[in-house]
């Protein structure tokens, strides 16, 4: 059922083509994710060829040439956001792709570590193809589908975050670093193709530009459901990464055979991922027919409690099998997050709404791994799956609050 226009924006610009779009924008998701990613197996070599040649420097120049991309993507989402409110959801995934198709090359040309770095500061600030796609698909996709298609565009990113290691794992050895860089904004041109052909979108209404300018926090009426999602997204991207540092260590004392480490390590990484991927859609589907916010507050509390056996462990097969297990509690929580603030603000703020929401997940993603290694390496590895707990729960209960006080309000 589709919903009144709002003056001046059309609440379902483009609805009519969500379903084309979806296919197109989960492609685009993927590959652009895949390049963001692939470069994690060879990034310490790529340092090292660089000129850089301490073992110390090596790893620190790896992590802050890694971790660029997202702090810059984490200061420009709300920009681009913005934007995509003024001039259009298409025109910033063209910007997206192309700016990406244009870094991925020239990563592959740097002649310095501060190159590298700046490049991928680039990348941060240029692209945002995923983030560009939610915003496209919670604005077009109708209300009571919304957490299904998010949902199928949550499960293409997490599969390129799967993919990403496994394909940068395989290239470089048959093609070379340099060459990979190239061939990945090959892909990416294709995916700035396909979105400047096949991406469509209403044109503007009068006024909608003025409308978007006008607007912004101020404008949104009940900021308490946009606070509670921002502050979601923050504490699963800050509990999901706070592990990443730690789960090598974590393993290595857990198997035996020192051979096996890093294979072990790499499923448990991918083991969430890949519980995610089966989960997102089934379970933003399922918060389409029961409500959002309910599988917030129990997808947060289910991955609370599986985090205190995986405290406990004695073999790596049960660390797998509990990491699996969270990945599908958690794989709807995304769609979910931004579902519920498509639903509580204006269309012409839902683009710079949603831009926040991805500047706070990205913000967990950058303070996630630097807590995470602190607590284990001054407190304890089982420190950072309790404390972990702790801010999960804490999250659950925070949104059964607001839930509990928003329906309240409702009732009176």
């Amino acid at each position: 059922m589709s919903e009144p226009a709002s003056p001046p924006d059309a609440a379902a610009s483009g609805a009519r083509y969500w379903r084309q779009n979806l296919v197109v924008v989960l492609l685009g998701s993927f590959t652009t994710i895949v390049a963001m990613t692939l470069l994690l197996p060879f990034l310490p070599l790529y340092v090292e060829q660089l000129g850089v040649t301490d073992r110390a420097a090596i790893a620190q120049w790896s992590g802050a040439a890694y971790g660029a991309t997202f702090f810059a993507a984490a200061l420009v989402a709300p920009v681009w956001g913005h934007l995509a409110d003024r001039y259009g959801r298409k025109l910033m995934l063209i910007r997206a792709s192309l700016g990406m198709a244009i870094a991925m090359p020239l990563i592959g040309m740097a002649g310095n570590v501060w190159q590298l770095v700046a490049l991928r500061l680039f990348v941060g600030l240029a692209g945002g193809y995923a983030s560009g796609s939610m915003i496209l698909v919670a604005t077009q996709t109708p209300k009571d589908r919304s957490g299904w298609a998010l949902g199928v565009l949550s499960s293409g990113i997490m599969a390129g975050n799967l993919v990403g290691p496994l394909i940068g794992g395989a290239l470089p050895p048959l093609i070379g670093i340099r060459n990979t860089f190239w061939l990945c904004g090959a892909v990416i041109f294709v995916t700035f193709l396909a979105t400047c052909v096949f991406i469509r979108e209403d044109a503007r209404p009068k006024g909608a530009r003025a409308a978007a300018a006008s607007g912004g926090w101020r404008s949104i009426p009940d900021k308490g459901p946009v606070l509670a999602m921002l502050t979601t997204g923050l504490l699963l991207m800050v509990a999901n990464m706070s592990i990443e540092p730690i789960i090598t260590v974590y393993v290595a004392e857990l198997v035996s055979d020192a051979s096996r480490i890093t294979i072990v390590a790499g499923v448990v990484m991918s083991a969430a991922a890949l519980g995610s991927i089966l989960s997102a859609s089934r379970l933003g589907k399922l918060a389409d027919r029961i409500g959002h916010w309910y599988v917030i507050v129990g997808a947060l509390a289910t991955a609370a409690l599986l985090l205190i056996p995986q405290a406990f462990v004695t073999d790596s097969w049960q660390l797998i099998a509990l990491r699996f297990l969270m990945g599908i509690a958690l794989g709807g929580l995304l769609p979910c997050i931004a579902a519920v603030i498509r639903h509580n603000v204006p269309d012409n703020v839902s683009g710079a709404a949603l831009g926040y929401s991805t500047s706070s997940q990205y913000a967990g993603q950058v303070v996630g791994p630097l807590l995470g290694g602190f607590v284990g390496g001054h407190i304890g590895m089982r420190a950072v799956f309790l404390g972990t707990c702790v801010l999960m729960a804490l999250g659950a209960l925070y949104n059964f609050v607001v839930l509990r006080r928003r329906r309240a309000q409702a009732g009176n």
